[in-house]
């Protein structure tokens, strides 16, 4: 249980350093930049102290062929080169997605506080779902329905127009960051579907490397000077970003998943409010109190 107290610490922390860098009005992409940076240079000592990756140099043309084949037949790709390739091809669409996904996070930390911001970050589990229904006819069971039921519920009720102005009541940035969240965890799926998990490490190297150039070519463009606040700031979110997934990997092996995911997300989203009340004053409004609870209990169905 420990590992799992660890897990919901360290991913609480993302949102409330990044209510610290928001608020102080750091450079957003540079945090982002020097966090990616930590993650690659972490992905890339692991792959180096396990020996590389595969023994042979992969050929990328028959690689693709033997992908494509067996994508046709819904197996899991055996062959490593095949397997290193595909790795990198799922990295490649990852890394945009990651990066959008942190940089959304962000943004609504900034406009909409850190306590609903957690909750949706969490609620982004949803789309794997729903894709994973789509594409692979995976279904749930009767309270998962009921939970992805609930969430959509929530999802309408914070983004309830006003009598004043339909639109008004709009909040992209919870929505976005719900969307690219929950792509991220499925471009996680996508490769663990089919791809060989030993190369797991080639697969985050990639995705962090491309979530790294598109920072570092935001960054650049606006022009933004890059403080020492700001590399101190993205080392403080890419520690535990990464140790999130570790801890909670190691949780896994001695509490069932039907315990750990629950528990996992449900923690998250307490530890974030009561972190953003008592060190950010942030105060929620009923509807959104209503919505965090209701989001709560959906990723308690959900992952059952």
């Amino acid at each position: 249980m420990s590992f799992l107290f660890l897990a919901i610490l360290c991913s609480s922390s993302i949102a409330l350093i990044f209510k610290y860098s928001e608020s102080r009005g750091l450079n957003r992409y540079a945090v982002t930049s020097v966090n990616y940076l930590a993650a690659c240079l972490t992905s890339g000592l692991l792959i180096w102290n396990r020996g590389g990756l595969v023994s042979t140099k992969p050929a990328v043309g028959s690689s693709l062929e033997g992908i494509i084949e067996t994508l046709m037949s819904g197996k899991p790709i055996e062959d490593p080169s095949s397997g290193l390739v595909w790795a990198v091809i799922c990295g490649l669409a990852a890394g945009a997605i990651f990066f959008l996904a942190f940089v959304f996070y962000q943004k609504s930390v900034k406009e909409e506080g850190v306590g609903l911001s957690g909750a949706f970050a969490k609620l982004g589990i949803l789309v794997p779902m729903a894709l994973s229904l789509a594409l692979w006819r995976e279904y749930p069971t009767g309270l998962q329905w009921l939970g992805m039921a609930i969430a959509v519920f929530s999802i309408f009720l914070v983004n309830w127009p006003t009598r004043r102005n339909r639109w008004q009541g709009l909040r992209t940035s919870l929505i976005l960051l719900f969307v690219f969240a929950g792509l991220a965890e499925f471009s996680n799926k996508v490769f663990q579907k089919y791809g060989i998990v030993d190369l797991k490490d080639a697969f985050l190297l990639t995705t962090f490397f491309v979530a790294l150039l598109l920072s570092l070519m935001v960054t650049v463009r606006r022009r933004q000077v890059v403080t020492g606040k700001d590399w101190l700031t993205g080392l403080a979110v890419g520690i535990p970003n990464y140790f999130s997934s570790y801890f909670l990997i190691l949780a896994l092996e001695g509490i069932p998943a039907a315990v750990a995911f629950p528990v996992f997300g449900a923690g998250t989203i307490l530890t974030i409010n009561v972190g953003g009340a008592l060190i950010f004053r942030e105060t929620l409004r009923p509807k959104d109190i209503a919505v965090i609870v209701l989001v709560v209990l959906s990723l308690i169905l959900v992952s059952i």
